[in-house]
C-alpha cells in the first residue's frame, strides 16, 4: 500500500499533510536561513574547486589528500544536529528512549535531529498495524520537536529492501517499502530520507540495478519535496567514483549523497555487510568526499576515537571541514559518534572539534 502524500494530517491507514508547515525544513529554505557568508568566505580557493567531483569525474583522479594539505580554503560556520544512532547503545541498554530523542539533542546545544528507522521498530509492535504505530510515533515526535525548539532533519533508513538487486520486482518492493517514511519524513517537517543501495552482482550491474532503484524512490519523493540521499555506508557505495556514477544517472533534484567521513569499507571478508573484517577500502577518504560534495544534501561528521588533545584519531576534520567549506553545500553537519567512549562523551567530543575547527 502506497500512501499519498500531497496533503498530510496523519489519520487512518496513510500519513497526510497537515499543511502547516511551521516546523518544516528544505533545501531552499535551508540555504536562505543559513549563515550570512562573509566576503572572504565567499572568495573561497579556486584551486580546490579543480579537484574531483562528481561533476568531472576522472580528470584529476590523480591528485591525492597530501596534494590537498598544500591547499586551504575558509572554514564556514555550519549548524549541527545529532545522527540519532550516537546513542545506540544508550537505547539498547535501556538507558534512554529513541522517544525522548528531542530532550536528548537539546541536551548537547544542537539543533537538529537525524532519526534512524530501526531504532523505533519496538515502539511499532503493540499498535495495530505498522501505519498505525508509525501515526502515534510521528505524533509524539512531532510534538517534542516543537516543545524543544529542535529541528527534523532527516530520517536514516534501514531494512526495507535492497535497491540495487538483479529483480526488477524485488528493486520496485524496496522502493514502495521506503514510501512510508518518505511520508513520515514530510510529516515531521525533514527535507530527507537517508537510503543504502545494496544489493548483488557485479560492479557495472549494480550501477545499473542502483540508478533504477534509486529512480523509482526519487520520483516518489519529489512528489512531496522529500530528498533521497545515500551515504557511504558499505559496499559499493563507499567506491565514490561507482556512487557519483550512479547519481549523475538518476539525475534528479531529489537524489543526492549524504557524504559521511567514515564508513569506507567496499569489501569485507566473505562477502558479508558488516562484521567481517574489511579487505578492500577506499584509499583516499579526502578526496572521496571532495567528489561527493557536488551532491551533498547532507554530511555526516563520523567520529571515532580521540586523542589527549580532543582530535580524531583517524580522521584530519581540519581537512574534511575544509573540504566541506569549498562546496555549496549550506544545510547542517550531523555528529554521528561511533566510538567505544561513554556514547555523551564522544558526541561532545565531536562537537568541540567540529566547533574548535569552525571558530579558528
Amino acid at each position: 500500500m502506497s500512501c499519498a502524500v500531497s496533503s498530510i494530517t496523519m489519520d487512518g491507514n496513510c500519513l497526510k499533510s497537515r499543511g502547516n508547515h511551521d516546523t518544516a525544513i528544505n533545501l531552499s529554505e535551508m540555504k536562505r536561513r543559513k549563515f550570512v557568508r562573509t566576503s572572504s568566505q565567499a572568495l573561497l580557493s579556486a584551486s580546490l574547486f579543480s579537484m574531483t567531483s562528481c561533476s568531472t569525474r576522472g580528470e584529476d583522479s590523480s591528485e591525492t589528500s597530501d596534494d590537498m594539505l598544500k591547499k586551504s580554503t575558509l572554514i564556514k560556520k555550519y549548524d549541527l544536529s545529532l545522527a540519532q544512532w550516537s546513542l545506540h547503545r544508550h537505547y539498547e541498554e535501556g538507558l534512554m528512549s529513541p522517544m525522548d530523542f528531542a530532550q536528548q539533542t537539546r541536551s548537547f546545544d544542537l539543533m537538529g535531529m537525524e532519526y534512524v528507522s530501526g531504532l523505533y521498530s519496538a515502539e511499532r509492535e503493540g499498535a495495530s498495524s505498522e501505519l498505525a504505530g508509525m501515526k502515534s510515533i510521528s505524533e509524539r515526535l512531532l510534538k517534542a520537536s516543537k516543545d524543544e525548539g529542535i529541528q527534523n532533519i532527516l530520517i536514516m533508513i534501514d531494512g526495507e529492501g535492497d535497491l540495487a538487486v538483479p529483480e526488477a520486482a524485488a528493486r520496485k518492493q524496496a522502493a514502495e517499502n521506503h514510501h512510508k517514511w518518505i511520508d513520515m519524513a514530510k510529516y515531521l517537517g525533514c527535507h530527507s530520507i537517508r537510503v543504502n543501495v545494496f544489493g548483488t552482482g557485479t560492479r557495472p550491474e549494480m550501477h545499473d540495478y542502483a540508478v533504477d532503484g534509486l529512480s523509482q524512490l526519487a520520483a516518489y519523493g519529489a512528489e512531496s519535496g522529500i530528498h533521497v540521499i545515500v551515504e557511504n555506508h558499505g559496499g559499493y557505495s563507499s567506491d565514490p567514483d561507482w556512487m557519483c556514477g550512479v547519481i549523475k544517472e538518476v539525475d534528479s533534484d531529489y537524489c543526492g549523497l549524504l557524504p559521511d567521513f567514515g564508513n569506507w569499507c567496499v569489501m569485507r571478508e566473505g562477502g558479508e555487510r558488516w562484521g567481517a573484517p574489511c579487505i578492500e577500502e577506499t584509499e583516499d577518504i579526502y578526496r572521496a568526499v571532495k567528489m561527493m560534495m557536488p551532491y551533498a544534501q547532507g554530511v555526516s561528521a563520523k567520529s571515532y576515537n580521540f586523542d589527549a588533545a580532543g582530535n580524531e584519531t583517524k580522521i584530519d576534520y581540519k581537512k574534511m571541514l575544509e573540504i566541506v567549506s569549498a562546496s555549496d553545500y549550506d544545510g547542517p553537519i550531523g555528529i554521528e559518534y561511533e566510538g567505544a567512549d561513554p556514547e555523551d562523551d564522544g558526541i561532545r567530543a565531536t562537537r568541540d572539534l567540529l566547533l574548535r575547527h569552525m571558530n579558528s
